[in-house]
Formats: C-alpha cells, structure tokens, sequence
C-alpha cells in the first residue's frame, strides 16, 4: 500500500512508522508542520531509501493514496492546556485536508486518530458499547475542547457512511520512545526511577489500559487489511491496570520509590478520569486480539527506556 501519513512528528506515528519499516514493504510518504524535523528523523532512523517526507502544503489530491493515517493532535497534557480553544480548528482543518483528498478519491481508506476523551468526561466507571458521550453543555469548561473536537470530528465521519473511515480511539499509549519531559503519569515515574527521586502521588487508585506499539500496530494493519468500512473502535489491551499495582510493579522491578499521599492529582488537562479506559470490544470486527495486558505492555517499553544507551 502507498499510506500518507498526517502529523508525522506525533510520537504514535513515529512509532507507527517504525513498525511498517520493519514489517511491512508499505510506501510511506510522511507530512508534518516541521517537515526538516521528519527528515532529520528518517535519517537518523537509516530510512530515507524506504520513507520520504513533506509539509502539508505538499500533500494534495494529485498523488495517489491507498491509506490516509491522520495522527494531527495534541501530544501531552501541558499542550492540551496551552492550545486551548485553537484545537477546534487544528482539528478541524486537517481532517478537512484528508476529506477532501477522499471526495477526490473515494477509495482510499483514512484512519483518525481520535481519542477516549470523545466520550466526554463521566469516567466514574470504564465505557463499553452502549456508553454515551457526556458533556456538561450549559456548563463547557477549557477541559471539554479537546473531547468536542474529536467528537465533532466522529460525527462528521459518520454523516459520510458511503467513505472508508475508520475512528481509532486513543485511552492510553506508551512506548520507550515517548517524551520523557511530557506530564505524564507515567513519565513521572520513569523521571523518578532515573533520578533517584521519590515520587509525591495522590491515594486515587486511577485505572488506565496503556496500549503499545506492538498491538497499536497491530490493531492499525488490521483495519488497513480488512474491506472498507465505515467504523470506530477503541483501543485496548488484554486488562488495564490500576495505578497502585503499577506503582508496586515498578518498585519491584525498578526500583521506584514512591509515597501516597492526599495531594490532588497533576495535570488533567481533560478532566480527572478514575477509569479511563473501554470495555467496548468492537475492534474484533477486524480480528483485532491483544497481545499483551496493559502492565506488561508497560513494563516491556520500561525496561528499554531504562536500558543502557548503545555506544554505536
């Protein structure tokens, strides 16, 4: 397959990425806002005779796409806070981009990268398949923009039965490779095993389903793989995890020293979620099986993090 890639300095999709490459003999072509950074990138990653790179002004309806991957978002807490209201329109005119590139070419497939946010913010217990978005509309606060701008955006998609696109609904994603300056929770802890520092968290034992690259790769060549369709699915792994059992994995296996106490939580730039995660399986109408829970997932990409750095 030829598959555009949009927002190509998003973490997913460089992990994405790097599993076509090693698995796949799919043609990438990659667009960004900084496509010298993507260079750089593919070039340090030894892939410029595989993957080539471009700004978004280069992608148009004239070069041909089997598969449009739209990962244009925000990649952590702290930027959810700082785009505000402009991620209405982030949102919004890249989709259009990718859009239009199908009114053009109704038979290329196009993956969004939406979110669990979409869901609204009523995570008091995990969503499943009848789950209904809850927003607070007399009462909108800046938490709930991101979530209504993925939310508009599924609407959109699904006022266009006739197009092949499938919603992929991000909870949690972690990888090796992630920005270790993000907030994160989890971060958090891999700055607090690196630095000997104890970590300050608060007593609510949230529970998250952090999905990897192995199965979002996975979940992702699936749908590409299958007839078109018109569809969303959520992601997740074979269980979640809540946070105290995360807490006393790491500890054991890392050395992460850690104290509970009744501070309020960080940054919840989306609103605070007990059990952000899904119980809708609606994936399996791809094949779509994970491979591992979502603590072994993360200790997987833990232990490479913290792994010794290679001298070559």
């Amino acid at each position: 397959m030829r598959i555009a890639i949009l927002g190509a300095t998003s973490q997913m999709a460089k992990d994405l990425v790097l599993s076509f490459a090693a698995n796949t003999q799919h043609e990438l072509r990659l667009f960004a806002r900084r496509p010298d950074a993507v260079k750089e990138w593919i070039s340090c990653n030894r892939l410029s005779n595989l993957i080539s790179a471009g700004s978004f002004e280069d992608f148009g309806v004239d070069e041909p796409f089997d598969a449009i991957l739209n990962f244009v978002g925000v990649g952590n807490p702290a930027q959810a806070v700082a785009m505000g209201a402009s991620i209405f329109d982030a949102t919004l005119t890249y989709d259009e981009m990718a859009l239009n590139y199908l009114s053009h070419h109704p038979e290329c497939r196009y993956v969004f990268l939406s979110s669990g946010a979409a869901y609204g913010s009523n995570f008091e217990q995990p969503v499943d398949g009848n789950s209904r978005a809850a927003i607070s509309i007399n009462h909108l606060q800046p938490q709930d923009w991101y979530a209504v701008a993925k939310l508009h955006a599924e609407c959109r998609h699904r006022a266009l039965p006739h197009l092949p696109i499938v919603d992929v609904r991000v909870f949690n994603y972690f990888s090796h490779t992630q920005d270790m300056s993000a907030r994160f929770f989890i971060t958090d802890i891999l700055r607090a095993i690196q630095s000997g520092e104890t970590l300050m968290t608060s007593s609510d034992n949230i529970v998250r389903d952090y999905i990897g690259p192995d199965d979002f790769f996975y979940l992702v060549s699936l749908i590409l793989a299958q007839p078109p369709i018109n569809e969303v699915v959520d992601c997740y792994t074979q269980a979640p995890v809540d946070k105290m059992t995360l807490l006393a994995s790491m500890k054991e296996r890392f050395g992460l020293r850690y104290e509970v106490s009744n501070a309020p939580a960080g940054v919840n730039a989306t609103g605070v979620k007990m059990n952000y995660f899904s119980n809708n399986r609606r994936a399996e109408v791809f094949g779509y099986v994970p491979s591992k829970t979502s603590l072994d997932s993360v200790l997987d990409e833990v232990f490479i993090a913290l792994a010794p750095a290679d001298p070559a």
